[in-house]
């Protein structure tokens, strides 16, 4: 008897459609959905995720009005003419055996333009922008125009749309107290603010018939003062069900709440029991969200009955098979989302078009190729971290006979190293997953074997794909020789354990996560939900973690502390550490380091600050003799990662580098 099939596969009905299965590829935004020029990029971005089998698939958000825009850019979806640039989306989705929603999205306040409108003329606080009060003449011709694209929607033959009534956007504004001060009938209590929304899915129905997909996005949590609670949630569901919604997709949290709803640092499944509670009281489907990137953890929402469908949006950045691979049998091959966000969120907020840091071919599928290469070599990839690891699968894919050596025990490289950060785990399921990959593919993994120009010269590489990393910069001051001065792979990989006071030399992305995990302790633990929950104040006031360690934190550059880190995840590690109470001192001149601990000069101010261990994280240097050596040789090279460039370690980068070199070797 076989293994029963995958919760996630059951068909599901929803309004007069039967989806083949659970999965939601959710809405986010792409940066494309402004350039009609580029909807051919767009329509193969989502047709690959339609041929990788997801259920249904969701747009990033088009405004239905000029002042609903996210930018100040095109963006909308407004008028007869731009029907066949749609097509060529919807055209090549069901070409490919999918269905496809386009989420009709205003911004509201939340646009970053000067035209934007809102309920009431209140700021927010993630926008310079004051809106200007939509009148009740406007109000109502708003909700003809999200009528008005749905019709347009129909025309261009998506399959229904979902409107976005979540996450702090327009519809949002309308229901919460803190944003609509109206007194008309569009204000006061929460009868009144919800005719907004209800009169908008009311609108879409009527034009869309019975037929089409009518989804409504719904706060599950507000995670905001002066938000919906949640008996005034499960009332706004039952309400939207009987405007004529046939599934509510859950959202949490507004863009502004300060409680983090997608980076690494929430674990998976934080909020399905939100979904639950909405799922209780409706009939039609629901969809649960946020930080569901494992098959198992979906698989058991569906099977539990906390959902009937999960969207997952990042996820399917990461892999366009993810379903497929399930249903093979393979989810251990699924390439996982960590929830880094600095080739998606990062991307969008500065307005380049998204991607995924560990499937650099999310949104370039036509810059890549999967022919078989006109010639089969024989490639050597010399360095296991992501950057080898990505040319060696890229040029497995195209045909070649592939071996990756790795001086080390395992693969992964810095991956291996970040995934002991808190909030970073999932850098550790990558690499597992990576390991899994290679091995299907046929690449042959040396593991323990530093590898040197003699020996690669005796099995007559065609190519040599050198990505043999970098070396810790050395400390140079007095002192640097002390015991106490280690390198920050020493403190992560756990072979020196920190004393109780700590000073972290440097302020890049690397000495931020080497505070966070010397001040938590070296035997955290993966949060759970309760501790999530109290940690960050999703039911209450907010209770920190107490610091384990005295940490101090020294740059020699001016500046806040921080300003390299990710625009949408590092303010979430900035107030970890300033709750966990790590001193930050900036524009220091390093001048010692004796018997009291390291000795600066801040200001002309001088200072010894008491160390039992100093970890320095003063940048790194790229390890390529290897590759200097092989070109004087004659021998066919490529340098990638930091090899080639040691920067900031950027993964984002060097998995790029390995992918485009190994899919083009």
């Amino acid at each position: 008897m076989g293994k029963p099939q995958s919760a996630l596969l059951q068909p599901v009905r929803v309004g007069a459609v039967t989806l083949p299965n659970r999965v939601v590829m959710g809405s986010m935004h792409t940066g494309l959905e402004s350039h009609p020029e580029r909807f051919d990029e767009l329509a193969q971005f989502y047709a690959e995720r339609a041929k990788g089998g997801v259920g249904l698939i969701v747009t990033g958000g088009f405004a239905p009005t000029f002042a609903g825009r996210m930018k100040d850019e095109p963006g909308t979806f407004e008028f007869s003419e731009q029907v066949k640039d749609h097509r060529k989306i919807t055209d090549t989705v069901h070409g490919a055996g999918g269905r496809i929603l386009l989420q009709i999205l205003h911004a509201g306040r939340y646009g970053y333009h000067p035209a934007i409108v809102a309920p009431s003329a209140i700021k927010s606080p993630i926008n310079r922008y004051t809106p200007r009060a939509l009148n009740a003449t406007e109000i109502e011709e708003t909700i003809r125009a999200y009528a008005s694209t749905s019709r347009l929607a129909v025309e261009a033959g998506y399959d229904g749309v979902e409107v976005m009534g979540s996450e702090g956007y327009l519809i949002s504004q309308f229901l919460a107290a803190r944003t609509n001060a109206r007194e008309d009938e569009w204000g006061g209590p929460l009868e009144k603010r919800a005719q907004f929304p209800l009169s908008v899915v009311r609108a879409v129905r009527a034009t869309l018939g019975s037929g089409p997909i009518l989804s409504y996005r719904i706060s599950a949590l507000e995670l905001i003062e002066g938000g919906l609670s949640d008996d005034e949630t499960i009332w706004l569901a039952r309400e939207v069900e009987q405007a004529g919604a046939d599934c509510l997709s859950t959202g949490i949290g507004w863009h502004e709440s300060t409680i983090p709803t997608i980076a690494g640092t929430v674990p998976h499944a934080a909020f399905s029991e939100a979904t639950r509670r909405i799922k209780s009281a409706v009939s039609i489907p629901v969809t649960a969200s946020n930080r569901i990137n494992l098959p198992e953890d979906a698989e058991r929402l569906i099977a539990d009955g906390a959902a009937d469908l999960i969207s997952m949006a990042r996820p399917f950045l990461a892999d366009a098979a993810f379903v497929n691979k399930v249903r093979d049998g393979h989810p251990d091959l699924i390439n996982i989302c960590i929830a880094c966000n600095q080739a998606c969120l990062d991307h969008y907020f500065t307005d380049q078009v998204i991607s995924c840091l560990v499937n650099p071919r999310a949104a370039r599928e036509g810059t890549f190729s999967d022919l078989p290469a006109q010639r089969s070599k024989r490639i050597a990839v010399v360095g296991g971290g992501v950057a080898g690891i990505s040319a060696a699968l890229e040029a497995g894919r195209r045909g070649h006979h592939v071996t990756l050596y790795e001086a080390a025990p395992e693969i992964g490289g810095q991956f291996t190293l970040a995934a002991r950060v808190p909030g970073k785990e999932d850098y550790g399921r990558a690499v597992e997953g990576f390991k899994r990959q290679l091995a299907n593919a046929g690449i042959h993994v040396r593991t323990g074997q530093r590898v040197g120009i003699d020996s690669l010269g005796r099995e007559n590489f065609d190519d040599v794909i050198v990505s043999t990393g970098i070396t810790p910069r050395l400390l140079d001051i007095p002192g640097a020789d002390d015991p106490r001065v280690v390198g920050y792979t020493s403190i992560l990989d756990g072979s020196v354990k920190a004393g109780q006071r700590v000073v972290v030399i440097g302020a890049g992305g690397i000495g931020h996560d080497v505070a966070l995990f010397v001040a938590l302790g070296d035997d955290h633990k993966l949060q759970s939900v309760e501790e999530f929950e109290e940690r960050w104040g999703v039911k209450g006031k907010a209770t920190p973690h107490p610091a384990q360690r005295t940490v101090t934190m020294v740059k020699r550059s001016a500046g806040a502390f921080g300003r390299t880190l990710g625009k949408s995840t590092g303010w979430i590690l900035r107030k970890e550490l300033k709750d966990l109470g790590v001193r930050q001192i900036g524009e220091a001149t390093y001048s010692k380091i004796d018997a009291e601990g390291l000795h600066v000069e801040v200001q002309g101010r001088a200072e010894v600050i008491p160390a039992d261990t100093i970890v320095v994280c003063a940048g790194q240097v790229s390890v390529r003799g290897l590759a200097d050596e092989l070109e004087a040789r004659g021998q066919s090279v490529h340098v990638i990662g930091g090899a080639a460039l040691a920067g900031e370690l950027d993964a984002k980068r060097a998995i790029l580098e390995g992918a485009l070199v190994g899919n083009q070797v």
